[in-house]
């Protein structure tokens, strides 16, 4: 049975501070409960209408109404966990590395941590500014693949001073990136829905790409963020 206690407490954790509070983040449904127990994520509680059969200590039995009260979606998925936030790894120079400067929505940053999962990009780098990985809408947006991706949140000016490898940006003026021949290692930086790259960070980029647009009627002003992510990714990899 719930105790006050928890409800106020797993309530709490939609907001950022409470979450940095207690070191804590939800996730829901048993698909995605069950990918970052296997992947060594900390769990810290779960509460579940059918038991996962682990640590008596960690599980507890409810009820779907008690399911509900609980649970940030409209329909909840059986389960709802509690894990603990677990700290950054060392970042990789090494290979491809994303880095969002500004990105705000919860959606977009769900789908890009699940395109650098499926890219196998090991490190995403965000700013400050960037949504926070662990609100609730980012994790239903990852199904899982934040178990696989080392998110880190720190100045990004100054990381793309210090790094000492190539950075490419996305602009709307940049080269053609089906013409361009592509490294394998890199920092590929994507800018905010709204305004792009901010000012100080295109002082700092090395190369400027372009996703260029082949329609008739050149009226799309630019693509979603996660879209051309997927893309920019897909011509890394292929190159």
């Amino acid at each position: 049975m719930l105790s006050k206690n928890q409800i106020k407490l797993i309530s709490s954790l939609k907001q950022k501070k409470y979450r940095l509070q207690h070191n804590l983040f939800v996730v829901e449904g048993v698909k995605t409960i069950n990918e970052l127990i296997v992947s060594k994520f900390n769990l810290h509680q779960l509460f579940t209408i059918e038991s996962f059969k682990i640590d008596a200590n960690l599980e507890t039995i409810i009820t779907e109404a008690e399911l509900k009260k609980i649970s940030f979606l409209s329909t909840p998925n059986k389960a709802l966990a509690l894990f603990k936030i677990p700290e950054s790894k060392q970042i990789q120079f090494n290979q491809l590395i994303v880095a969002l400067d500004n990105v705000r929505d919860p959606g977009n940053l769900g789908t890009i941590i699940r395109l650098c999962d499926w890219f196998g990009i090991k490190d995403l780098v965000c700013n400050i500014e960037t949504v926070d990985c662990y609100n609730p809408k980012v994790i239903q947006a990852t199904m899982g693949s934040i178990s696989r991706v080392n998110i880190t949140y720190l100045d990004l000016k100054g990381f793309i001073k210090d790094a000492n490898t190539r950075s490419f940006g996305t602009f709307m003026d940049g080269e053609n990136v089906y013409k361009m021949k592509l490294p394998s290692e890199g920092i590929l930086i994507l800018g905010n829905e709204a305004n792009g790259i901010s000012k100080d960070i295109e002082k700092l980029v090395s190369k400027k790409i372009a996703i260029p647009r082949f329609g008739n009627v050149q009226a799309t002003e630019s693509l979603n963020v996660a879209t051309a992510t997927a893309i920019l990714l897909s011509e890394f990899r292929r190159s």
